[in-house]
């Protein structure tokens, strides 16, 4: 297989990603399609990596998983913060959590 093959499904990935967080208004879904636009991402930085010979691609994808295992960690507290309590998860009921 060619680099471009790989970089089609990572431009596939990342708008199937930016469609979910656009359209979606489950926090859950949302939060699952900024992970896939993530490894998106991380095809696209591997696959330049191979392009050019080079170990830079791999090393930026594990910096990108890195600070993707933070965000998980981060982002499913606040998830779980609005839902306990708003009793829901829509984007549109987390506006404020001073409540």
């Amino acid at each position: 297989m060619n680099a471009e093959n790989y970089l089609y499904v990572a431009a596939l990935l990342f708008a199937i990603g930016a469609a979910g967080v656009v359209t979606r208004r489950n926090a859950i879904v949302v939060f699952m399609s900024v992970e896939l636009m993530l490894n998106a991402v991380n095809l696209a930085f591997v696959t330049f990596g191979r392009l050019h010979h080079n170990l830079d691609g791999q090393v930026f994808a594990f910096f990108t998983m890195v600070v993707a295992a933070a965000e998980v960690v981060v982002g499913l507290a606040i998830i779980m913060t609005i839902f306990r309590a708003r009793r829901s998860i829509s984007v549109d009921d987390a506006d404020l959590l001073k409540h």
